[in-house]
């Protein structure tokens, strides 16, 4: 069973490019990269996949001094598979397991460049980042996240209610009905998550009771993985590190709650499990011009967890306090609404490399702070979370009267509406906003 990825056009559109380079898909474990690479060699006459982790004579090949020409014709006998430009798609997958062969991916581009040639791994960006270079210019990353919401939907088949959504803007609001639709499988998305897997257990059986049995799985295997890190962070000190920023998930990091390790050991760990996906930075920026990332202060800093179903499970949210409330409002133990929002913004920007930001001010007498700030063209725009229906906005309008913005964003579990310069865009349907640059926002 497939579900369908937004990867999945952008890996077409790349098969039929005339100067095509080879790809580097980039991105957490778990998250459906060979999923997606095998679903698009359904589209070629011939796929060749080989595995660099399990077979010690493929890695021996690519790491031998051969032409390009000659280790494909080495290849295509050894796994007996034809290695035709234009005709295959070349597969290799977990490349991390020989740092040469990453290198000789440039050598495809310029030698064999109408061979259509993939590469992904696991923990990748540790191997990358003791690659002095790995063929600027002559390789391209994609980088791939678990499901977005929208994405859920289509797994869902509700792609009627995604059109909707698509469809509505502040001045034209959903239908109450299905506003209260999307609300409810929003909810169902928080638990299960985007990790494929989890997911399609979902769909499988309609049991939230083995999509937790599966994110129990998935957390352990995560967590082995520290192991695999490569650094003079111990794997039990990472998950110390990993465990206090789930903890501290929409608050500014704080070092101090993690007593058994000094500053920079705790900083490196932080840098690893980003460098693994697992967590994403959002840094405090003065924003007060283009781009919001050249006013940041690093010191200033929050994290995410990549997926809500694995938060929830860490955390051992109430699945019951999230479905059976009356008023529809998400519990916000945990900070959970804002993380999702965060992981949206995340998945859906158009820059892959950009970074989260939010703002924050910390006078004595007046004390304001805006939950992420984005960057839309030449505008800044404030984007404050609300777990439920209501909230004060007065942070929100001391952010546009000191920055001068046109408007703010609002985001909970309100219909699309707008109050002054305020606009209110359900939790939702924020990543499909961004996706299409905020086209029916304005």
């Amino acid at each position: 069973m497939y579900i369908s990825r937004d990867i999945d056009n952008e890996l077409l559109e790349w098969k039929k490019y005339k100067s095509r380079k080879p790809l580097l898909i980039r991105g957490a474990r778990q998250i459906g990269k060979t999923s997606a690479i095998r679903n698009l060699g359904k589209q070629f006459k011939y796929f060749a996949e080989v595995n660099f982790e399990n077979d010690d004579a493929i890695r021996e090949l690519f790491e031998k001094s051969l032409s390009i020409e000659e280790r494909c014709q080495q290849l295509s006998i050894l796994i007996n598979i034809p290695i035709v430009e234009g005709q295959t798609l070349l597969f290799l997958d977990e490349i991390q397991a020989s740092p040469k062969s990453i290198g000789y991916l440039r050598y495809f581009y310029e030698k064999k460049p109408n061979l259509h040639v993939i590469a992904a791994g696991s923990l990748l960006e540790f191997t990358l980042a003791e690659i002095p270079s790995f063929g600027v210019g002559r390789i391209r990353s994609v980088f791939m996240y678990p499901l977005n919401f929208a994405e859920f939907l289509v797994a869902l088949n509700e792609n009627l209610l995604l059109d909707a959504i698509k469809n509505a803007s502040t001045t034209k609001p959903l239908p109450d009905l299905i506003h209260q639709k999307a609300v409810e499988l929003l909810k169902k998305f928080l638990v299960i998550g985007g990790l494929p897997e989890a997911v399609k257990t979902f769909l499988e059986t309609n049991s939230y009771l083995l999509v937790q049995k599966v994110l129990d799985d998935l957390i352990v295997s995560y967590q082995t993985d520290f192991s695999k890190y490569k650094q003079r962070v111990p794997s039990l000190r990472i998950q110390e590190v990993f465990r206090s920023a789930i903890d501290q998930v929409g608050n500014k990091f704080s070092y101090s709650l993690n007593k058994t390790l000094h500053n920079g050991q705790i900083k490196e760990a932080l840098e690893l499990l980003q460098m693994a996906g697992l967590l994403y930075d959002v840094t405090h920026s003065a924003s007060n011009g283009i781009p919001i990332g050249g006013e940041i202060n690093m010191k200033k800093r929050k994290y995410i967890l990549f997926d809500t179903g694995i938060y929830q499970r860490i955390l051992g949210l109430e699945l019951g306090t999230i479905f059976l409330n009356e008023n529809t409002e998400l519990v916000n133990k945990g900070k959970i609404a804002e993380l999702f929002i965060g992981i949206e913004l995340k998945k859906n920007s158009q820059d892959v490399l950009s970074s989260l930001h939010y703002w924050q001010r910390e006078a004595k007498s007046s004390q304001a702070e805006v939950d992420y700030v984005i960057q839309n063209e030449t505008k800044i725009i404030p984007i404050e979370v609300k777990a439920g229906t209501k909230g004060a906005m007065q942070s929100m309008h001391k952010f546009i009267e000191e920055k001068h913005s046109d408007f703010g964003i609002r985001t909970s579990l309100e219909n699309f509406g707008q109050i002054d310069k305020i606009k209110i865009i359900p939790i939702y349907a924020i990543g499909i906003a961004i996706k299409n640059k905020l086209i029916n926002i304005q």
